[in-house]
């Protein structure tokens, strides 16, 4: 039973300590969602929560953010919706523009390794905390049990693109059908009529600073940073990852970063509140940055961070403002409902694949890509596995499932850790 919605001030606290904590990428973040949301203050129920999910997994861009546009958006209408949204973004994104700031401003310190490094290891066990509680709730009988084991394979082996998995997961629930729905759910306010100035609005919205951008100066670093962004934002299914990709590609074609620089953001990104996209913002303030001639190279830096941010996360309030209402509907219809609630089991393997990439990627300083067809696999090279980092996760994973500390005193723990290690030479 779901509690009265809670005033608006109380709400905001609420957001902005969600955007203050949500370290852990997608996974830790929509875990912190439910928590806070669902379990602790019971402002919406679990099958709202969960059809939402399975919404907001179908749409480009960060998940988690969209979630908690739609979550203050069912508390609190439209004000409720820019609230969350904004305050789950604000927070990493200010730290992500100081760190780009003193990224080009000092390179790498001897320091920011080892505390990189006890980010990390903690973030490895936040998200094998959240993936086991969203596993454990979105994943109720083998159908689903089946998708989510084939889902991490498929990513894990093969080279399937993570939309057609989606597609697929979502077909399959439509041809099962069936499954428990909730009955009465109201229409969407307005229905179609009300639908198309929201798109119209919103659009115009996301869509004027990177018009005005390319009115004023076309050839500039700034506007061809917007319309890449805006571009990327419509097609980035599959999360951070999935959209790092391409963005790796426009990135080093256009001379804004180089591959090193681009695991130096993502890095970063790994390690601040906020959603794991947020290296865009590192990408737009250091390429526009490098780009720029000396005595403009700190504002262009600025307006690339914010623009990349604005095009990234600007079309979230679209997806939810114009489609969210409609997540009611579904929640009404058994094979919609079946659908999304596949796409979930589905979403749950490609968090369990996504938690295996990165930890094999912290442990182990090496490795080998294999490709053999439509087959691909990764071994990781045993003699380059890291102890210290192997070390660290090991804490980090016996304070969180052992000791169950909060996010900030488990990130606190392993930072002082690592940066002991480095002082008595240990790593």
């Amino acid at each position: 039973m779901t509690k009265a919605p809670p005033s608006f001030a109380e709400a905001l606290l609420v957001w902005l300590k969600i955007g203050c904590l949500g370290f852990g990428g997608p996974a830790g973040q929509i875990a912190l969602l439910h928590k806070t949301i669902v379990e602790e203050n019971g402002w919406v129920d679990e099958a709202r929560f969960t059809h939402a999910l399975s919404f907001c997994m179908l749409l480009p861009g960060p998940e988690a953010q969209q979630l908690a546009v739609w979550l203050g958006w069912r508390l609190h209408g439209v004000r409720g919706g820019l609230a969350a949204g904004l305050l789950f973004v604000l927070p990493g994104l200010a730290i992500m523009l100081a760190l780009s700031a003193l990224y080009v401003a000092y390179g790498r310190s001897e320091w920011a390794g080892p505390v990189l490094l006890g980010l990390k290891a903690a973030v490895v066990a936040l998200v094998l905390q959240a993936l086991l509680r969203i596993g454990r709730r979105t994943i109720r009988d083998r159908a689903g049990m089946t998708v989510a084991v084939a889902a991490f394979a498929l990513m894990s082996f093969t080279l399937a693109p993570f939309p057609l998995l989606i597609l697929a997961a979502g077909a399959l629930g439509w041809a099962l059908g069936g499954g428990a729905v909730v009955e009465g759910a109201p229409e969407a306010a307005g229905g179609r009529r009300a639908t198309l100035p929201t798109v119209m609005l919103w659009l115009a919205i996301w869509l004027a600073p990177v018009t005005a951008a390319l009115a004023i100066a076309p050839d500039s670093v700034v506007a061809r940073m917007g319309a890449i962004f805006s571009g990327l934002a419509v097609v980035s299914f599959g999360g951070a990852y999935a959209a790092l990709a391409y963005l790796g590609q426009a990135a080093s074609a256009l001379g804004w970063l180089t591959p090193g620089q681009m695991l130096d953001g993502l890095g970063l990104a790994e390690t601040t509140p906020g959603p794991l996209v947020l290296v865009f913002v590192f990408v737009g303030f250091v390429g526009a940055y490098q780009a720029a001639s000396p005595e403009w190279a700190w504002v262009a830096g600025l307006a690339g961070g914010l623009m990349a941010a604005w095009a990234t996360f600007a079309p979230s309030f679209l997806w939810i403002f114009a489609g969210g209402p409609f997540v009611e509907r579904l929640r009404a219809r058994p094979r919609p409902a079946r659908a999304l609630s596949m796409v979930s089991a589905a979403a749950v393997g490609v968090i369990a694949q996504l938690a295996v990439w990165f930890a094999t990627h912290l442990l182990f300083r090496t490795g080998a890509t294999q490709v053999w067809g439509a087959m691909r696999f990764t071994l990781p090279d045993p003699a380059s596995l890291d102890a210290t980092a192997l070390g660290l996760t090991t804490l980090a994973l016996g304070l969180t499932f052992a000791l169950r500390l909060p996010v900030l005193a488990l990130v606190t723990v392993l930072v002082a850790a690592a940066l002991a290690l480095r002082a008595f030479g240990l790593s």
